[in-house]
């Protein structure tokens, strides 16, 4: 699968773009793993939100949170790969192209995620290292796993 990724800043969004984004996180996070939890938060203002998109729909996004806002250091968080993209390999582009982003836009930074504790191994495979003891977030277990840029990205 061929995506096409676009980075946007939360005002640039136009409105049928917007309503995808937000409908796609709605569904996976609330609705798919049951967790009723206020997903669209202060910090999508003020993040950078990537898109990739396979023709008319969105394959899999995230945001980027500025350093000093959730963690000292940028993070990628809100990862989502569609239903239909998974299974694919387009959630590792999605990261990749994640990281990279993060690199330009916060030169020479580590990125700190909290991740689902059951997908450590899954963001390992990124060189994201685990930096915490499990803990609860909204009732998933989660841990917090730290990236520091390297010749893979």
């Amino acid at each position: 699968m061929t995506l096409q990724w676009r980075w946007y800043r939360f005002a640039d969004f136009d409105a049928l773009t917007l309503f995808q984004y937000l409908r796609l996180r709605q569904d996976v996070f609330v609705v798919e793993q049951k967790c009723a939890y206020p997903d669209i938060d202060e910090l999508d203002l003020v993040s950078s939100h990537l898109l990739g998109w396979d023709g008319e729909r969105i394959a899999a996004c995230l945001r980027l949170v500025p350093p000093g806002l959730k963690f000292a250091e940028p993070s990628l968080g809100r990862v989502i790969t569609a239903g239909f993209a998974r299974g694919t390999g387009v959630g590792h582009m999605l990261i990749k192209q994640g990281l990279i982003g993060a690199s330009e836009q916060y030169p020479g930074l580590a990125n700190r995620i909290g991740a689902q504790a059951h997908l450590q191994a899954y963001y390992g495979r990124h060189g994201f290292v685990t930096v915490s003891d499990q803990y609860d977030e909204d009732g998933i277990p989660h841990v917090d796993m730290l990236w520091r840029r390297s010749s893979n990205v």
